[in-house]
């Protein structure tokens, strides 16, 4: 979490930590003088330590407006799970390769990365007698956020 904070906060982005109380808590895994100086780079929530914190993830983002990026790693299984119908499965999940961040750390792991959020949406898509499709090299199972980053292009002559 530090590392992310202060990734991000290099970019002068607004950030707001998502966290449960214990996490004030002076513990191995929460330093007092760490989480002092992440107060100091990003706003904090603390929700109750028993608490489903993915609701207060998506509700912040959506609140936050359209432009609005958020960083987890969980892949909200559940809540799409839960949406009524195909459709708005669909949608939330197209909405959420816009909107989520995806980390991961460094080979050498001493720094972490960011996979941006999508700025368009990775779907055939077509232009007059061109087409542009995604594709990946190898077949291989993939998270939602997971897109191919590779287009075809193909032109009808």
């Amino acid at each position: 979490l530090f590392d992310a904070v202060n990734c991000l906060a290099k970019e002068n982005a607004r950030l707001l930590v998502l966290g449960r109380k214990h996490m004030l808590m002076n513990s191995s895994n929460w330093k007092r003088e760490i989480m002092k100086e992440m107060q100091n780079k990003a706003d904090f929530f603390f929700a109750e330590n028993i608490s489903e914190d993915d609701a207060f993830l998506l509700y912040a983002t959506l609140r936050s407006g359209k432009h609005c990026k958020f960083v987890t790693r969980d892949f909200l299984r559940d809540h799409k799970a839960c949406l009524s119908d195909s459709l708005t499965r669909h949608l939330f999940r197209k909405w959420q390769r816009g909107h989520q961040i995806v980390f991961f750390p460094s080979a050498e792991g001493r720094s972490i990365k960011f996979l941006p959020a999508l700025r368009y949406d990775c779907v055939v898509q077509t232009t007059g007698d061109t087409w542009h499709i995604p594709y990946k090299n190898v077949f291989e199972e993939k998270y939602s956020y997971q897109v191919p980053r590779k287009w075809l292009c193909i032109q009808q002559k």
